[in-house]
């Protein structure tokens, strides 16, 4: 059985990443057989018989992957080496999306920085093609110095970012509010690295210094708990019995979560009264603990 590699102080969280160990989520996955390279010209690579994957970008083009299987629901992890050094400009990003115009997106993407500043977390949630969810967290630790497990784990009743087992944020189902929750489109895993210097770093005010290309970030041991969706259909029962199906965040983990919004969140959509002086949106008034 393969080290799962999370570290948290959460034994809930612990508890609860040795139960999909034993459900064979540690499993290493391999880049060669889970995913596509889809774009970059040679600028991502596969290493090491397909446990490594890399992504470079240079001022001609940055380079990407998606995975091969769809999936509707799961437990999803990725770990990640970031981009080291003055990566100002840069986006590395990892994500499940589907396709179309009103397609559904859970996002982390990780906006570069000027050498020993740190990376800014952005999360992101569209459904039915619109977004405007956006989150960002800084990291308690150098995200550039070893691999760091990010997950999210997706069911029917919620989303939830996990940073080494801990969760940042979780944005619940509230479609008995009227409240549209991604639930009805399969999704594939995508990761990119790509220049966005227009906007990532201090809102564009930095720019990419070339001299330091290529940038390069390290992907390894992704893993997917969830249901494989294939020719219009998933191959999980209707009522799942996986252990993440219906994961809730308990107390110790809502404490958690609670300690990384109060002392590393940057931006919350919710608390941005300029960006909506109409009013915040709908989900923000259902929530008053910061977590959606």
């Amino acid at each position: 059985m393969a080290s799962c590699n999370y570290s948290t102080s959460s034994n809930a969280a612990v508890l609860w990443l040795l139960i999909l160990c034993i459900f064979g989520s540690c499993s290493a996955g391999n880049f060669f057989k889970d995913f596509d390279i889809t774009w970059g010209d040679g600028r991502a690579k596969i290493l090491d018989n397909g446990k490594l994957l890399t992504l470079s970008l240079d001022k001609a083009s940055g380079s990407g992957i998606q995975s091969k299987n769809e999936y509707l629901f799961g437990m999803i992890d990725m770990q990640l080496k970031l981009v080291p050094g003055n990566s100002a400009g840069t986006v590395t990003t990892y994500y499940l999306s589907s396709q179309g115009p009103t397609h559904d997106e859970i996002d982390f993407e990780f906006l570069g920085n000027l050498s020993g500043e740190p990376y800014i977390v952005h999360t992101n949630i569209y459904t039915q093609g619109k977004g405007d969810k956006e989150q960002q967290f800084y990291l308690w630790f150098d995200p550039t110095a070893d691999f760091h497990t990010y997950s999210i784990l997706w069911n029917p009743r919620t989303i939830i970012f996990y940073v080494d087992g801990t969760p940042i944020r979780v944005f619940n189902n509230l479609e008995s509010r009227g409240i549209p929750f991604p639930k009805n489109h399969p999704m594939r895993v995508y990761s990119s690295l790509w220049n966005a210097d227009d906007w990532a770093t201090r809102g564009g005010l930095i720019k990419t210094d070339w001299s330091g290309a290529p940038f390069t970030a390290t992907l390894r041991n992704f893993k997917a708990n969830a249901c494989v969706w294939k020719s219009g259909k998933s191959d999980c029962k209707k009522s799942s019995t996986k252990p993440w199906s219906s994961q809730e965040l308990d107390s110790e983990s809502q404490e958690r979560l609670k300690w990384v919004q109060k002392n590393y969140m940057v931006y919350n959509y919710c608390a941005d009264t300029k960006r909506f002086p109409q009013g915040l949106p709908q989900e923000c008034t259902f929530n008053t603990t910061s977590t959606n």
